[in-house]
C-alpha cells in the first residue's frame, strides 16, 4: 500500500535487498526512480543511473537498485542538485520531501536499545542499523539523536518525554505528528502513549510506533505539507475539489 503501486505492478513488485530497514518498512530505489520521482521509465533504465553512480543514500553511493531506502533516510543526487527525505504521509505511504543541502547534512534516528558490549563499552543501536558508541549516558531507549551523514557522529538530542513533538511511524495512525500527552504503562503487554496534534485532536498508538522528531514544539526536521495533521472525510472531500479546482483553471 504504502509503494502505491497498481494491482498487477504490486503483484510483481521489486523485492528490496537485506539492509538496515525491515522488508515491509522499506522502499527500494527502483520504486524511488521509476514510480515517485519519474527519472526513469523501467527497471533496466535505473539500473543504468544506479550503475553510473548517480545515486547516494546517506552519503554512500548505493549501486543496487532494490537497496531499501527507509524513514528518514536522505536521498541525494548530485547530478541534479536535489537532496530528499523519506517520510511518511498521514495515509501511510511514503512521501519522497525535498529538502536544502543545509538539512541533508544529518538525519534523525530513534534510539532502539542502550547496550554494555565487549570489555564493558558503552554503545546504542538506532532504528537504521546503526551502531554508535560511547553515547553520552542521557541517551536512553525511545529518545532520538540527530546524526551527522558525513561523520556519522551525534550532533544533537531529542528527548522522550511529555511535551516532546512526535510522529507515528506505525498502526492507524501513521504519519500524523503531535506533542506526547502521556504514557500508559501495561507491564506484560504493549504500553500506550497519547499524543494530541496541532489542531486539538487526540490520538493514541503503541510506544513502539513513537518517534520522537523534536522537543518542545521545534521540529528537528522539515515536515512534508500537511504537518502530520489528518483530515476527516468532510475536508478531504473539500481539499481534493479545491486541488481539482485548480487543475481545471490550468487546464482551461
Amino acid at each position: 500500500k504504502h509503494w502505491m503501486l497498481d494491482k498487477l505492478s504490486g503483484k510483481w513488485a521489486p523485492r528490496p535487498s537485506a539492509g538496515p530497514h525491515k522488508l515491509r518498512e522499506s522502499l527500494p530505489l527502483v520504486i524511488l526512480l521509476r514510480n515517485r520521482l519519474n527519472y526513469a521509465l523501467t527497471k533496466q533504465e535505473v539500473l543504468m543511473i544506479v550503475m553510473q553512480r548517480h545515486i547516494q543514500v546517506d552519503g554512500k553511493v548505493r549501486t543496487d537498485t532494490n537497496y531499501p531506502a527507509g524513514f528518514m533516510d536522505v536521498v541525494h543526487i548530485p547530478k541534479t542538485g536535489e537532496y530528499f527525505r523519506l517520510l511518511f504521509d498521514v495515509k501511510g505511504r511514503f512521501c519522497v520531501h525535498r529538502i536544502s543541502q543545509e538539512e541533508a547534512q544529518f538525519k534523525v534516528c530513534k534510539v532502539r536499545k542502550v547496550l554494555i558490549g565487549a570489555k564493558g563499552v558503552p554503545y546504542l543501536v538506532t532504528h537504521d542499523g546503526r551502531t554508535i558508541r560511547y553515547p553520552h549516558p542521557d541517551y536512553k531507549q525511545y529518545d532520538s539523536v540527530k546524526v551527522s551523514i558525513e561523520t556519522g557522529k551525534i550532533i544533537g538530542h531529542a528527548k522522550f518525554e511529555v511535551g516532546s513533538l512526535a510522529m507515528a511511524t506505525g498502526g492507524r495512525n501513521i504519519g500524523r505528528i503531535g506533542v506526547i500527552e502521556r504514557r500508559e504503562r501495561h507491564p506484560g503487554s504493549f504500553d500506550i502513549v497519547h499524543v494530541k496534534d496541532a489542531r486539538g485532536h487526540s490520538f493514541s498508538t503503541r510506544l513502539q510506533n513513537i518517534f520522537v522528531i523534536g522537543g518542545h514544539g521545534q521540529s528537528l526536521v522539515s515536515l512534508p505539507p500537511r504537518k502530520g495533521i489528518k483530515l476527516d472525510i468532510l475536508e478531504e472531500r473539500e481539499h481534493r475539489e479545491k486541488k481539482n479546482g485548480k487543475s481545471k483553471k490550468l487546464q482551461h
